[in-house]
């Protein structure tokens, strides 16, 4: 009987390489907009400083931020030596522009409050920027128009050379008197669009690289269909895999119905992760809500928690390998010298990866 080790001869197998992803709200809305109090239970300038304290002490690989408005440069400040980031759009002010207040109607701030960072070790290969085709409430409904919200899509390489895209976003908002009094249903609307106009951008682009998908959706699985217009429409491509960190982890992968009661613990941050059927992809380490270290004297830095995860990085080829050990060491295996991927025996004038008895890797 054929008993398998796949590894490239003379080397011992490489252990999965772990990569850890943030997703955090950083409520940097100013606490005034033209003397209107916006924001003024905000973290502001020193509170923003303490969140980048937090951020910089989790040595999280990735970090993605949203609502990064007017304290850039704070948030910013104990990560420059370690990481890079990705284009500030600017802040929500108007000062610096001339704003016509006869048609105020058609204001809009080009800012869009995303940004990533990463670590220095980490490669930038690609960045693209995705205003949402539909947003509602001007100045209403959390003024979601008002700024060019929107989603970032960055194509990275980690340190191991291993490829990785990774979305990050904000969705429209719905505020709690708006839901109590059942007026949100614009809301829901604009979100659901962004939902398939997140999917259809993400198909659209799929490849073998594993995908995290993170940010503020501003989503309830209880209140807006995720699940049927993204997850299961994803899956039903036989292309791609979907999961959500937080179900899979803290709900035993058991999503709630449309209308049904809330999840206990269930949060508007969610951090998705999208395996391509045939190619490398991802296995979930662990996720946490950090209610325990995100404080500043006993409260809140700010009106979100972050949202951490850790991912296992599974290369096509150690699949691959799995695959071949499974089917090449059952009783039923046939009795041969060299198998290819499929467990399949091969001769010698194969052409491509195959794997010996002794457990040795061939490539022709």
């Amino acid at each position: 009987m054929l008993s398998c080790i796949f590894a490239f001869a003379g080397e011992e197998p490489k252990a999965n390489p772990t990569f850890s992803v943030v997703t955090l709200n950083v409520d940097g809305l100013p606490g005034k907009l033209a003397f209107i109090p916006v924001n003024a239970d905000g973290p502001m300038s020193a509170g923003s400083e303490r969140i980048s304290e937090y951020l910089a002490s989790q040595n999280c690989d990735i970090l993605c931020l949203q609502e990064d408005f007017n304290y850039r440069w704070e948030i910013w400040s104990r990560l420059f030596a370690n990481y890079q980031h990705d284009e500030w759009t600017g802040g929500i002010t108007y000062e610096d522009r001339k704003i016509d207040f006869a048609h105020l109607q058609n204001l809009k701030f080009e800012c869009d409050g995303l940004n990533m960072v990463w670590r220095n070790d980490i490669q930038s290969d690609s960045y693209e920027r995705v205003p949402w085709q539909k947003s509602f409430g001007k100045f209403s409904h959390d003024f979601d128009d008002i700024i060019t919200k929107g989603f970032r899509r960055h194509e990275l390489t980690l340190s191991d050379g291993h490829k990785l895209v990774v979305y990050n976003m904000h969705m429209d908002a719905s505020s709690d008197r708006d839901e109590q009094k059942g007026n949100d249903g614009k809301d829901r609307e604009a979100r659901i669009s962004q939902w398939k106009q997140l999917r259809d951008h993400i198909l659209k682009h799929l490849d073998d690289r594993p995908i995290i998908v993170v940010g503020d959706m501003n989503s309830f699985y209880h209140r807006d269909d995720v699940k049927t217009e993204f997850i299961d429409a994803i899956t039903a491509t036989g292309s791609a895999t979907v999961s959500d960190a937080w179900i899979e982890k803290c709900n035993q992968g058991v999503y709630p119905d449309l209308g049904a009661e809330p999840l206990e613990g269930e949060t508007l941050d969610k951090a998705l992760y999208i395996n391509p059927t045939d190619g490398n992809s991802v296995e979930l380490v662990n996720v946490t809500l950090d209610r325990t270290h995100y404080l500043y004297e006993g409260l809140p830095l700010s009106d979100h928690y972050p949202l951490i995860t850790t991912f296992r990085y599974i290369s096509r080829d150690a699949k691959d390998a799995t695959r071949i050990s499974t089917l090449a060491g059952g009783t039923d295996a046939p009795d041969a010298e060299t198998y290819d991927l499929s467990g399949r025996p091969v001769d010698a004038n194969h052409k491509g990866i195959a794997v010996t008895k002794q457990g040795k890797y061939l490539k022709k």
